[in-house]
């Protein structure tokens, strides 16, 4: 599969708006594991190659284990794995990825207060929407994955 086009250089507006973004996740109170935590599980559901492949290597880089990357995907049947806290980030990354199927459930909403105020709540609402979206992206245009 080829690449179709590359947004950066066809609409250079958009991508910096998309690059404003990321620059604003950099500020964030999450850690470097927990975005990439998001940023992987959003890329698995939506099968998007290239980011999977950039998140992971850029979740090993931040001191991720291969272990937990390889069982991202079964989370819930590997909860031992994953602290309470990387439980509700990865379950808000599933309902907010999969928004059409209920949204984010009252019951998530509540689990994440327990562990994150409201401005941290809003910041890994705006983490997942920004995964999306690349994912979006990436896989509309082709990005092909680095070899």
């Amino acid at each position: 599969m080829s690449a179709r086009l590359n947004i950066a250089t066809v609409d250079s507006a958009a991508y910096k708006a998309m690059m404003g973004l990321e620059g604003y996740l950099q500020t964030i109170s999450l850690t470097h594991i927990q975005k990439e935590l998001i940023k992987i599980r959003a890329s698995q559901i939506n099968k998007c190659a290239f980011c999977l492949d950039m998140h992971t290597k850029d979740a090993i880089k931040y001191g991720e284990t291969p272990q937990r990357i390889f069982i991202l995907n079964g989370w819930t049947e590997a909860k031992d794995f994953f602290t309470e806290e990387e439980q509700v980030l990865l379950a808000m990354t599933e309902e907010i990825t999969l928004i059409s199927q209920n949204g984010l459930t009252e019951e998530t909403f509540q689990k994440a207060k327990k562990f994150f105020d409201d401005n941290q709540i809003a910041q890994i609402i705006m983490a997942i929407v920004t995964i999306n979206a690349w994912n979006r992206i990436a896989i509309s245009t082709h990005l092909p994955v680095a070899k």
